[in-house]
């Protein structure tokens, strides 16, 4: 898939996009719900090694490849790594499927009621290197824990500010301020949120092409104003904690949003299971992921 293939396909493409992005501090923990203990790995060529395994085995299965699945968010080491002896995004890109890169590099400690990211002082060269890759955009996370207005707004500033740098190295950002969904006032909290990513979605040059991945929100269809947004290529929905179930469920009532899960997509796998066993419970979740994100 060429440039303008990849960008219709995140568009229009009637599928979801898969978080593959687990990096150092939420790895382990992926690995223990595959079922791989930690005693199975020492240091973290080997926990990278192992979690590569798990990614590869979900890529190359023959569900992953159905249609359904348009995009796929990998983490650095991922990238590097190889699939069916091709580099990671040239084994998704022959499945239809479209890479994306996480580039934060972890969250600062909460002020305001938020946590920005911490200094991206990596990311000049991450940016370099996935456009040699192949990559069609990146992806980076913040987060909400309570309304408070001058939180959410250096919040949405900051993901803005790096996603124009992003997108003048040529890759398409995916700006990702995730409201916590355990906070009380998330509901008042996603109006402000709202109207900040609209105002500096106004304020993007003409042209410029950005993507959202959002909490499903307490209101549902609150976000259609920025999917409807000139600037707005897709909006996508992070599954935030809720089982595949419930957030499948929300997001159904959620028109123009389309999935971007991890915790929802592989919760059912493990690696003790048959490549038969495998594929079905994923192609399970393939499923049941794929219909919530066309309702409506």
């Amino acid at each position: 898939m060429n440039q303008e293939q990849m960008t219709a396909k995140i568009a229009t493409g009637e599928g979801f996009i898969a978080a593959l992005d687990q990096s150092g501090g939420s790895t382990p923990k992926a690995l223990r719900g595959y079922g791989v203990e930690d005693g199975e790995w020492s240091g973290d060529d080997e926990m990278f090694a192992q979690i590569h395994k798990m990614r590869s085995r979900v890529i190359t299965s023959p569900c992953f490849s159905s249609g359904k699945v348009i995009g796929a968010i990998l983490f650095e080491k991922t990238m590097d790594g190889e699939v069916d002896g091709k580099s990671t995004a040239d084994a998704l890109k022959a499945r239809g499927i479209v890479p994306f890169i996480k580039v934060d590099q972890g969250l600062a400690d909460e002020t305001d009621g938020v946590q920005l990211m911490k200094p991206l002082d990596k990311l000049p060269a991450l940016l370099e290197k996935s456009v040699v890759n192949g990559m069609f955009g990146t992806k980076m996370r913040s987060v909400i824990k309570s309304a408070n207005p001058a939180g959410i707004a250096a919040v949405v500033a900051q993901q803005f500010d790096v996603g124009n740098q992003i997108a003048d190295a040529g890759l398409v950002p995916m700006i990702e301020p995730e409201y916590d969904i355990t906070a009380e006032d998330r509901a008042e909290g996603e109006d402000i949120l709202l109207a900040e990513i609209m105002k500096n979605l106004d304020a993007l040059p003409e042209g410029r092409k950005v993507m959202l991945k959002l909490s499903i929100p307490v209101k549902e269809g609150l976000y259609t104003p920025a999917i409807e947004h000139p600037n707005v290529l897709r909006v996508v929905a992070l599954s935030g904690g809720f089982s595949t179930d419930d957030a499948c469920d929300r997001l159904a009532k959620n028109p123009g949003m389309i999935a971007s899960f991890s915790r929802g997509l592989l919760q059912d796998l493990r690696k003790s299971q048959s490549d038969d066993e495998f594929d079905g419970a994923l192609g399970k979740a393939i499923d049941q992921i794929q219909t919530a994100s066309v309702a409506g």
